[in-house]
């Protein structure tokens, strides 16, 4: 009898320690997770502001505070599609982007969003049906309150490089984002390019994109007063203010030689000569730009990686890093306070991929400790340092 019940006890015991080490395996697996998957993003942009522009405390005529617009912007999201990318990819991936986008809102409640083209990875050749399910998952992923606007440019990927665009995918993007070409908030233009129609050769999507802007820059200089009254007449009043010029492809430039910084492209990279209408637009387009915009600031996307180029008059170009880790190890975003005179721009950074791919291996190792103590072929850690204090105490 008293062995039956000794038989009974270890077999309890064995339990009670497998179960144990159980619970401790799934405490730690759900805390990583979480903290991965969840926490990690929380924890990042808390330490994101907007930054503070300078602002007059009172118009001169109306003695109203001057608004401020806070505009976040990101590009080059590439979700993967039905040809290129593997289900697993594609999961990781929108997780993370999503993640960082509703976290983002929820803590920084901007304005409004611009994406700076690329949304797609396979726009460019995207059967209707591959089509309609990237839009529904961009969608599911980027939902955003209805307060806050959602601005969508077009990129190569989305519709094609020139050689590629057709009036059909134009238009089947125009009608999924309404692409304007000139929006206006609180006082602020904003100018929206189709980058990828400034081929300048001459072709209809090419000619239409171009009567578009000669179009826009009549409107902005009536509203500088710049134009003769008679041709003003049937324009709708805009803000006397300088427009920021929004696209994928960045204006002209040689290299990336001159960009610094960690979201930088690699030192290998930057000097790699661009190649126009491909890489960058034309100087011919850059010019044509420049031109009839007179923007007072430039934000594009394209190369994946961030850049500040100062063009002629001291104009500010941001490349905008991607927001995808499939292309970036560390992802960022720009944010800006924008008012009518002037602007503020900061950067956040988001998780480094690196550093939740270290965090996983840690729990992993820390998991391995656990299961070797557990089989009795590694002391335990309490066990082993109260020895060692034992032994020092008899020395």
């Amino acid at each position: 009898m008293a062995m039956t019940r000794l038989g009974l006890g270890r077999q309890t015991f064995r339990l009670l320690k497998r179960s144990s080490l159980l619970l401790r395996i799934i405490a730690v697996v759900f805390a990583v997770l979480l903290f991965c998957e969840f926490l990690v993003y929380y924890l990042v942009i808390f330490w994101c502001n907007w930054p503070e522009v300078k602002t007059p405390a009172y118009d001169s005529e109306q003695e109203t505070p001057e608004p401020v617009l806070r505009a976040m912007f990101l590009a080059d999201t590439h979700l993967l599609g039905e040809v290129r990318g593997h289900w697993l990819d594609k999961l990781r991936r929108e997780w993370q982007m999503e993640r960082a986008f509703q976290t983002a809102l929820w803590w920084l409640q901007p304005d409004v969003v611009f994406i700076l083209g690329d949304v797609f990875d396979e726009g460019k050749w995207s059967s209707p049906q591959a089509w309609a399910d990237d839009v529904e998952r961009f969608q599911r992923m980027f939902r955003h309150p209805s307060h806050v606007q959602l601005k969508v440019v077009a990129g190569n990927h989305d519709i094609g490089f020139h050689y590629q665009m057709s009036t059909y995918r134009v238009k089947r993007f125009e009608k999924v984002f309404n692409s304007e070409r000139l929006f206006s908030w609180k006082g602020i233009n904003f100018v929206m390019v189709n980058s990828v129609a400034l081929e300048g050769d001459g072709c209809g999507i090419c000619s239409e994109a171009e009567a578009e802007l000669t179009e826009i820059s009549r409107k902005l200089n009536c509203s500088r007063e710049e134009q003769p009254p008679s041709q003003c007449g049937d324009v709708q009043p805009l803000p006397a203010s300088a427009p920021v010029l929004l696209q994928h492809y960045p204006l002209y430039r040689r290299s990336d030689a001159d960009c610094s910084g960690e979201d930088a492209a690699p030192p290998e990279e930057r000097t790699v000569l661009f190649k126009e209408k491909y890489d960058v637009l034309s100087r011919e387009a850059s010019q044509k730009l420049l031109w009839w915009l007179r923007p007072r600031l430039v934000l594009s996307g394209h190369t994946h990686s961030a850049c500040e180029v100062l063009h002629a008059g001291g104009l500010l170009e941001l490349s905008v890093p991607s927001f995808s880790w499939r292309n970036r190890n560390n992802p960022s975003f720009i944010m800006g306070s924008l008012t009518p005179a002037d602007h503020a721009l900061s950067k956040c950074y988001l998780p480094r991929e690196d550093t939740v791919l270290i965090m996983y291996c840690g729990a992993a190792g820390l998991l391995v400790v656990l299961i070797l103590v557990h089989v009795e072929l590694l002391a335990s850690p309490f066990h082993f340092g109260w020895n060692l204090l034992r032994k020092h105490k008899i020395m």
